[in-house]
């Protein structure tokens, strides 16, 4: 059920000695309510992404959007342009699993200090870039539920490491949602084919779903790409994921 009122804030996460800045939104009324990590595509903690981990607080959740770019670019937040899509590549050249893992711990570890967090677990919803890193990610301990949209590369490379990120499909704990567009250019179908059979042979509780003729960025509305129905279907599948596991 859909919550009326919610509050946001910047806020700084602490990580040892790095300060991560992230956008939180939660609801208003006082209350216990589950947390979830919405993490940005390569275009940073934009006006989309700050949408998005809104539409999920007044879903009942606490929300927050750290900047996995925040060793790289502080501060950056860009539109869809040629030039911010070479701009934000730039910048995931530059991250590393390890360090991508870390401020997601510290994030989980911010998230559970708050007096209004259930502890049990926490969700993450990724998009794009964002998509990977959540199925990095899956593997911390405390992660409950994972929404990955359109995660590209995820079969042949991790982000400063010599194995691709499905080699840790196997210590993935929680449940796993995976979105794509069939007209993806980044991501082939037959990525996607390898993704759901290692997810089925490591047994992983997932699900894949494919939505036919939609292309890279489907969700978001402020892309040339947008498709609203598989957008619709998927948001309301992602809300019934973490309404189960949450």
């Amino acid at each position: 059920m859909a919550i009326a009122k919610i509050v946001t804030e910047q806020i700084k996460i602490p990580n040892q000695d790095l300060a991560i800045d992230a956008y939180l939104a939660q609801p208003q009324d006082s209350g216990s309510y589950p947390a979830m990590i919405v993490i940005q595509e390569i275009f940073g903690v934009n006006d989309h992404i700050k949408d998005v981990t809104e539409r999920i607080a007044q879903q009942g959740y606490i929300a927050v959007a750290p900047a996995i770019y925040q060793r790289q670019a502080p501060g950056f937040a860009a539109g869809y342009t040629p030039e911010d899509v070479t701009l934000g590549r730039q910048h995931k050249e530059q991250t590393k699993a390890k360090e991508l893992l870390s401020d997601i711990q510290a994030t989980i570890d911010y998230l559970y200090q708050l007096p209004s967090v259930k502890t049990t677990g926490v969700g993450t919803v990724g998009f794009c870039f964002g998509g990977h890193v959540v199925y990095l990610a899956a593997t911390l301990n405390d992660v409950r539920a994972t929404a990955s949209f359109y995660g590209a590369q995820i079969v042949n490379w991790c982000p400063g490491e010599d194995e691709p990120t499905i080699k840790r499909t196997k210590d993935i704990d929680g449940t796993i949602y995976a979105f794509f567009g069939t007209a993806d250019s980044l991501i082939p179908n037959e990525q996607v084919d390898q993704i759901a059979t290692e997810l089925a042979t490591q047994q992983i509780e997932h699900r894949v779903f494919r939505y036919e003729g939609a292309d890279h960025g489907f969700f978001c509305d402020r892309r040339q790409s947008y498709n609203p129905d598989a957008a619709k279907d998927a948001w309301q599948k992602m809300l019934d994921l973490f309404s189960q596991k949450l």
